[in-house]
């Protein structure tokens, strides 16, 4: 038996750097250009009821994922290799922090990001074209009242035939997977700038509501910062998956140079839209009458509705099917990517590691991903997990960012970083008010996603033990 042999069974094949940097950018925007930013307006104006504060949220948060980006950049100069944030803080920290990072991507950030994704996009489907539910008569089956594995049935396996479809596109090789996300993205960026066009246009005026009164805005003092707080947690899920492109680091064409170049890019021209499009969200309806939509509400639906009439509404539904498709598959691209290069490490299920000999994709890692995320598409808890997504994101984030600092205080990192050191602090004050103000608000759901992230130590000593046992001594 070879000693030095690879923890893989195809030890010929390797991951081959051939997406550019236009694919990266746009990569970057279309993991992040989701259905956020179609939704997100009607809590943020129920928070806030305060045009100014909204565009302010939307812009203090698209300014913290920018400095990310620059943050992100330095730390990319230490490495090439796959899995990027994971990498990072692997090299700073050791393996336990960075296993914790990887762990919380698989059980809570990414696997639960593509299940959410594919479930709005069945749901989108299901608006325009009505679904079948084949299960409907067991739909009352729970598990202990929270758990309704055959409720919504048709949606759930249009959600699970998705992610099994985009999965199969990403296994036969990634240039596949970037070009389809190019085409996806430009369509949707389109799309977005003509709802933006036909709001700037609009010069009518919509009915006032006078059944309902809308929310009080939050004041002055605490009341306001905790309230800019609570917007800026919904756009923050807007904007997030900036950072994904770093996991696709080891397919990427001179990643030191377009890895930061590329986040830089996409969140660029997410900022951009994402400002514009709320700001002719408020422009066509008052924050008054947004905030009485309700949250099963569909801003963009209703401004759609007004500007085009029924037109618009189905524009946006396809236009909503689109982002979300296309997001969904910038995820499943990603995230697997973590899984292999924690594979790669002895801290995942060893065979995640494996690379495709003709494909070059880590299609084991794929499998993985996938088979978790139908999971929770079936549980219909992913709602509930998504909720967790940002405490979790921005405390690693925060490690990341406090990582940068040593590293370049110990001269591992000698590159210029653009803002040093005044960015990092910024984000590192940033993410503690945010944690901090996430748990006195949302104090459940930040124990729970604590709880889930920690839930990771038992399987890091089992993946450690497993492999130091059966390691040939030397």
């Amino acid at each position: 038996m070879e000693k030095n042999k690879p923890n893989t069974s195809n030890t010929a094949a390797h991951l081959k750097q051939v997406l550019g940097l236009p694919t990266g950018i746009l990569l970057v925007a279309g993991i992040m250009i989701g259905s956020g930013v179609f939704k997100k307006i009607v809590p943020m104006s129920q928070t806030l009821n305060n045009e100014t504060y909204i565009l302010a949220a939307w812009i203090i948060a698209g300014v913290i994922t920018m400095f990310g980006a620059f943050t992100y950049a330095g730390l990319a100069t230490m490495t090439t290799q796959t899995g990027g944030v994971y990498e990072y803080l692997r090299l700073i920290y050791g393996d336990f922090i960075a296993f914790l990072f990887g762990w919380t991507i698989f059980t809570i950030v990414g696997s639960g990001a593509v299940a959410a994704l594919s479930f709005v996009f069945a749901q989108s489907v299901n608006t325009l074209i009505p679904l079948p539910d084949p299960l409907y008569a067991f739909k009352d089956i729970n598990i202990s009242g929270s758990v309704f594995p055959f409720a919504d049935s048709g949606i759930k396996i249009l959600a699970v035939i998705t992610i099994m479809l985009l999965t199969w596109i990403n296994y036969r090789g990634i240039n596949k997977a970037g070009v389809l996300n190019n085409i996806v993205t430009t369509a949707k960026i389109l799309g977005i700038l003509l709802l933006i066009v036909a709001g700037l246009l609009y010069a009518g005026h919509p009915v006032a509501n006078t059944v309902a009164k809308p929310p009080v805005p939050p004041g002055n003092g605490t009341a306001l910062l905790s309230g800019l707080f609570g917007a800026m947690l919904s756009a923050l899920w807007a904007y997030d998956g900036w950072a994904n492109i770093t996991f696709v680091t080891g397919e990427i064409k001179n990643p030191k140079r377009n890895i930061p170049l590329a986040i830089i890019g996409g969140v660029g021209i997410a900022m951009t839209l994402y400002v514009m499009l709320n700001y002719t969200y408020m422009k066509v309806l008052p924050v008054s009458q947004l905030a009485l939509l309700g949250n099963n509400k569909i801003a963009a639906a209703e401004i759609a509705g007004i500007l085009m009439g029924k037109t618009g509404s189905v524009i946006i539904a396809v236009l909503i099917m689109v982002c979300t498709f296309g997001a969904l598959n910038g995820c499943i691209i990603s995230y697997p990517r973590v899984y292999f290069r924690m594979a790669q490490e002895n801290v995942f299920f060893k065979k995640a590691a494996n690379v495709h000999q003709s494909f070059r994709t880590p299609h084991i890692a794929l499998f993985y991903s996938a088979v978790w995320s139908i999971i929770l598409v079936c549980s219909g808890t992913f709602d509930q997990i998504t909720n967790l997504v940002i405490f979790a994101s921005y405390a690693f984030f925060a490690l990341a960012t406090w990582g940068l600092v040593r590293m370049k205080m110990k001269g591992v990192i000698k590159s210029k970083v653009i803002g040093y050191p005044v960015i990092p602090i910024i984000i590192i004050l940033f993410c503690i008010a945010l944690v901090i103000n996430t748990a006195i608000t949302q104090t459940q759901a930040s124990v729970i996603g604590l709880l889930l992230i920690l839930s990771g130590a038992p399987f890091y000593v089992y993946f450690k033990k497993g492999y130091n046992n059966k390691r040939p001594a030397v």
